[in-house]
């Protein structure tokens, strides 16, 4: 007999003592609290699970995940080749068993690039929602709870960030040989992956704070709050312990929405030629390459990235979908 059973069946014969009583009034309540929190994780996976174009979405995201870690496995050949006459007399060849997506114009297994481009945007994508979601959970919890001049300097600060032209910004850095910031930091250059990602956060935390700020706001004057407050809890322990668990549902979405929006902003720079610099591979620079290729036999050269773009990006906005339909009690029929 397990020593729950053995608290129930002494306290149902009434025979237990004081301590042991107020004991196992305290396991019952951490095991009813575990089996809540449990339950209630159970319930959102199952809600997630009949949106069956996320599940779908979730399972292909994965899939791509794992081809862009395991690409040196899935593809033989060298992404960037050196450009001797056996790699040049390949060019132009359409897709086969040998090479699934064709070859380029010089030659290079198009299906290896697409895979390297793929880990490419998956590390910016992934590394700039993780990034903007912590600034702007942090700058959104500090501006709902506190409020007065906290949130007045904070949301001004974020008003700021806001009016910059974000695409005209990431132009002029990806052009600055020296990205140190007037001096002050020795930043890495714009173009490469940690550049990109700083960049990219840094002009996308800013509607994450706004979120998180208004969930606070209505939050902070619960009844949860008001008596964590008087059993003497101070601002972080609340915010960290009671706040930031409830607001967790649209964190969770806009941080999978930021995927897709972060991957398509840097192939966009990429194919504008502000992105990742060759001899580098991402998805908008081949793209670019490819682009006098419409309508010509070589239209696959553009058909292939394009398609795996679009999938990333699709797969993360229904993902989003899918677990904002979960995590909300009242979408749920």
């Amino acid at each position: 007999m397990s020593s729950f059973d053995e608290h129930r069946r002494i306290r149902e014969s009434g025979t237990a003592t004081a301590g042991a009583i107020g004991s196992t009034a305290l396991l019952d309540e951490a095991a009813g609290e575990t089996l809540a929190v449990r339950s209630q994780w159970r319930v959102v996976f199952r809600r997630f699970l009949h949106h069956r174009v996320a599940t779908a979405s979730l399972i292909i995201f994965i899939l791509l995940i794992g081809a862009a870690i395991f690409a040196d496995v899935l593809s033989p050949y060298n992404p960037n080749p050196p450009l001797v006459a056996s790699v040049l007399t390949q060019a132009r060849e359409a897709p086969s068993a040998e090479h699934l997506f064709g070859t380029d114009k010089l030659g290079r297994d198009q299906f290896s690039r697409v895979l390297v481009a793929l880990g490419q945007s998956l590390q910016v994508g992934l590394g700039v929602a993780l990034l903007s979601t912590i600034v702007g959970v942090f700058v959104g919890s500090l501006a709902g709870y506190y409020r007065g001049w906290i949130d007045s300097a904070l949301m001004r600060f974020t008003d700021l960030f806001l009016v910059l032209p974000a695409l005209a910004v990431l132009l002029i850095a990806a052009k600055n040989p020296e990205p140190s910031f007037f001096g002050l930091f020795n930043l890495p250059a714009a173009t490469s992956t940690e550049g990109m990602i700083l960049l990219l956060a840094a002009l996308g935390w800013m509607p994450m704070a706004r979120i998180v700020r208004g969930e606070y706001l209505s939050l902070r004057e619960r009844e949860f709050v008001e008596a964590a407050r008087a059993a003497g809890a101070k601002g972080p322990r609340i915010i960290l312990r009671h706040l930031l668990p409830n607001s967790i549902g649209p964190i969770v979405v806009f941080a999978t929405l930021a995927v897709g929006l972060a991957i398509l902003t840097e192939s966009t720079l990429s194919f504008l030629g502000a992105g990742v610099q060759v001899p580098g591979i991402s998805l908008g620079n081949m793209i670019a390459d490819a682009e006098d290729t419409v309508g010509t036999d070589l239209a696959y050269l553009i058909l292939f990235p394009g398609l795996v773009l679009f999938l990333i990006v699709l797969c993360a906005n229904f993902i989003g979908d899918g677990l904002r339909d979960a995590l909300n009690p009242r979408s749920h029929k």
